[in-house]
């Protein structure tokens, strides 16, 4: 165990340096590299440098029917080309279908065939192409042309495709470095903005259409109430102004090769010079000749910018678009015109921004909560366990440069939760340690000489860090498919950490020990106090024991009592999670929340007067932090789009009352996107418990199996009963706390279980209560050991990880206290009474206390 062979001790050697080399540019800018270095480094998310996430959806029910509507115009141009009479063509956007009733039915086929030439083809799963339509007909005249599912699912895909594509021109054009533009789901757009302070203009350019189309003006029609068919009524720049416009699409935007803002040589005004490619100047040079004389419409997302006479062709190709211009209005349209037009309208549905000034407080309480977490934990495992404390310690160190470096390879972005879970990572590497110290310091109190108690520690312990640590993998990866943002950047970075850890601590900390037991020879391990040592040799022994050796405790006299406290406490905690109730954050419950700062002190009363005047419902606004600091908050507001009318409102409120209030921070959420946070939560729960009810019940016998999940359940609904009583949050942070805890909880239980499954096979005649109580005393160490590291770690994020980290900090505090209890009083005594006759058949008939074996 202790022999290395050259080449794997080079190897380890290797990996650390590795790691230590591929960290180092993490301390450096990018722009101290020269531009063919392959530097790569650990981006910082949004909640740490400043910057905008939105959240975009296609409106997918718009592209439907724009494709029905451009059926409908086709369709009449073939049917009458074909002389086919008919009525009642029109579409029906609900059942995504266009209809028309044929007036001779002899003329049915004419008109199934005429519909059917306006399919596209599409590919299939098969690989075959096949039409997009559907077209049937009745006896009594009535033909249907309906998109076929897999013609929608090709539409929304193209159009999700299209619209990432233009959504990244439009970003590039504004200038945004290292914009992030991805697609999520089947029909929403990831928009990441760093340093982006207030997205509200780019939110407009992106949420605009900017679909421009060139239409003839019919003003015959225009005093009409009505529209006649093939006609539309579009409203103009002005209040109250309407253009009577034929639908036919003369000329598209779509045919542009470029747009620029300029100024009217002869007016001075602010109008956009474009050009056409060949096919558009061909086209608008043939329209404007044969209409001299007639109005012609620039249509821009549905109204009508200008509706200029044509004096005379136009066949350069080149125009000019005039209106209620500035110079901003005139460059905006110019740049969403050269990005192109979106197949369909996007809308935010999910909004978190920050801004810089906050990112770096953000990073300050980080940075604290690491570096206070590591001192606590680096003195904890000297003091605890003497050298091989040490040795754990700088095994720790290398473990964190190991995940950072790994970090590094993959370029991840590193979030607020992300420095959580860095630090939550001090606590839970060191679990591998105290397992492996706590065993070898057993098997020196049974009598093993140095060399066979190292070998036995590292080798007994090495399946019960297994099994202990993919628990925790089990949850991480549950947090992982159900989270959403930062949330995913917690769970990669305790999982990355949990791997990398249990190298650390069964490999490069059996490198130290070996090299240590080289050179020193000891004749007993430094791991028991001894009167009459030196003050040097004190300090290299553990200097105290949380739990003392030798105990012999009965807890198991306590087991009936342990349960009906646990189901009374869980009880109560299910019943004030429904009256009066969780208060869920605004990732499950929609709406907005919003930090800013005035200039100077503020006036609370009229800023709380400014956004209460705005008719959003129950406004709260408090002081938070400073005198100029305020933290307000708004109800969900129906659909996506009026919440991000009522941001924008709130914005302009808050500036007209406190010129220069600065936005610092604003989460904007709508109802859907809670609901489907709410059940994503909820699922990553309900997962997490039944990998780990499966993990167990393969890995031990189906009673470990129940006592875990029974055990795991009611850990939960007392920490979800303490959150409910001190007013924290349900939110995707506190998820991933309560999952972190059952993680660690799940963790705890299998270090006992695993011990109760060597007991039992060691003593085959103890009775099976001193069995579970021996094997309690026996790993006590072990699990007040680890929470007292997981504490020491997690206190610092409750008292300085800042607002957004305490409650997830709190709920990983108490549910370490809760977990650490339960392993005793909850799951011990269900593996108890569910396996007298199980684990040890025959037990329950034989009388209390006769001949016990002894251990």
């Amino acid at each position: 165990m202790l022999n290395f062979a050259r080449w794997k001790t080079a190897a380890i050697l290797l990996v650390c340096l590795a790691g230590v080399l591929v960290s180092i540019p993490n301390l450096l800018p990018r722009a101290a590299f020269p531009d063919w270095f392959p530097v790569r480094q650990v981006n910082l998310g949004l909640d740490l440098r400043g910057g905008s996430y939105l959240l975009l959806e296609v409106d997918l029910n718009t592209v439907v029917r724009e494709r029905l509507d451009s059926m409908v115009d086709a369709a009449r141009m073939r049917l009458r080309t074909a002389n086919v009479r008919y009525v009642n063509l029109a579409s029906d956007t609900a059942n995504r279908r266009m209809g028309l009733r044929v007036t001779d039915p002899a003329q049915i086929p004419a008109a199934v065939a005429v519909l059917r030439e306006l399919a596209n083809p599409i590919q299939a799963s098969t690989g075959q192409s096949v039409p997009d339509l559907d077209v049937t007909s009745q006896p009594d005249g009535q033909v249907w042309a309906a998109l076929t599912e897999a013609g929608l699912r090709a539409k929304a895909s193209s159009a999700v495709e299209q619209s990432i594509e233009i959504v990244r021109r439009r970003v590039d054009e504004t200038g945004v470095a290292e914009a992030l533009i991805a697609r999520q789901g089947q029909s929403r757009i990831l928009v990441t903005l760093p340093g982006i302070e207030d997205p509200d203009r780019i939110k407009t350019l992106l949420g605009r259409t900017a679909r421009m189309t060139f239409h003839l003006v019919d003003e015959a029609a225009s005093l009409a109430a009505t529209p006649p068919p093939g006609v539309m009524f579009l409203p103009g720049e002005r209040e109250g102004e309407r253009f009577a416009v034929r639908r036919r699409v003369e000329v598209d935007g779509a045919n542009l090769t470029n747009a620029r803002a300029g100024q009217d040589g002869r007016t001075g005004e602010w109008v956009v010079n474009f050009t056409f490619d060949s096919v558009g100047t061909r086209r608008f040079a043939q329209i404007t000749r044969e209409n001299v004389g007639r109005p012609f419409a620039v249509v821009l997302d549905e109204k009508v910018i200008t509706a200029p006479v044509i004096r005379e062709p136009i066949v350069g190709g080149q125009g000019q678009i005039s209106g209620s211009f500035n110079a901003r209005s005139a460059n905006d349209l110019a740049v969403l015109l050269r990005a192109g037009a979106l197949p369909a309208p996007l809308t935010v549905v999910e909004e978190r921004t920050v801004g810089p000034e906050l990112g770096a407080d953000a990073i300050r309480a980080g940075m604290i909560s690491l570096a206070a977490g590591t001192i606590f934990v680096f003195l904890y495992m000297g003091f605890a366990y003497g050298i091989l404390g040490w040795f754990a310690n700088i095994a720790l160190a290398i473990n964190i440069i190991l995940l950072v470096a790994f970090m590094s390879l993959i370029e991840a972005t590193l979030t607020l939760p992300g420095i959580a879970g860095i630090v939550l990572t001090l606590g839970t590497a060191l679990d591998a340690n105290i397992l492996i110290n706590e065993r070898i310091r057993e098997e020196v109190r049974n009598g093993r000489t140095p060399i066979s108690a190292l070998e036995a520690g590292y080798t007994k312990a090495s399946g019960t860090i297994l099994d202990s640590n993919l628990t925790n993998l089990i949850a991480m990866a549950c947090l992982y498919g159900f989270g959403s943002g930062p949330v995913k950047g917690f769970a990669v970075t305790v999982a990355v950490g949990t791997v990398v850890q249990m190298w650390t601590a069964t490999v490069l900390t059996r490198l130290f020990v070996s090299w240590w037991y080289k050179r020193t020879r000891p004749k007993e391990l430094p791991v028991f106090q001894r009167p009459g040592l030196s003050l040097y040799e004190r300090l290299r022994r553990p200097l105290f024991r949380i739990f003392p050796d030798n105990t012999r405790i009965p807890f198991m006299k306590g087991a009936r009592i342990g349960l009906v406290v646990s189901a009374l406490l869980s009880s109560a905690s299910v019943a004030i999670a429904f009256h009066p109730g969780l208060e869920k954050g605004i990732d499950f419950k929609g709406g907005i929340e919003m930090e800013v700062r005035t200039p100077t002190p503020g006036d609370i009363g009229m800023l709380r007067a400014a956004v209460g005047g705005l008719n959003l419902g129950d406004v709260t606004l408090l002081q938070f932090g400073d005198a100029s600091t305020y933290a307000l908050r708004l109800p969900a507001q129906g659909d996506e789009g009026a919440v991000q009318r009522s941001v924008n409102a709130v914005r302009s409120a808050l500036e007209q009352v406190a010129p220069g209030t600065r936005i610092l921070r604003v989460e904007a959420v709508g109802n859907r996107v809670s609901n489907e946070l709410f059940i994503g939560g909820l699922l990553a729960l309900g997962l997490s418990f039944l990998a780990m009810l499966v993990y167990i019940w393969a890995r031990f016998e189906w009673q470990f199996g129940i006592a875990a999940i029974t055990t795991l359940i009611l850990d939960a609904t007392k920490t979800i009963g303490f959150m409910v009583l001190f007013q924290i949050e349900f939110n995707l942070t506190t998820i991933a706390g309560i999952l972190t805890v059952i993680g660690f909880s799940a963790n705890d239980k299998v270090v006992v279980f695993d011990r109760m499954r060597e007991n039992l096979r060691k003593f085959k005649q103890m009775p099976l209560e001193q069995l579970v109580d021996q094997s309690i005393n026996e790993t006590m160490n072990r699990s007040l050991g680890t929470s007292m590291t997981l504490l020491l770690s997690a206190l610092p994020l409750a008292l300085f990880g800042g607002d957004t980290l305490s409650g997830f900090a709190w709920v990983m505090v108490v549910g370490i206290v809760i977990s650490a209890g339960s392993s005793v009083f909850i799951a011990a005594p269900i593996v108890l009474f569910t396996g007298r006759t199980r684990l040890r058949r025959g037990e329950a008939e034989a009388p209390a206390g006769a001949n016990p074996a002894k251990p």
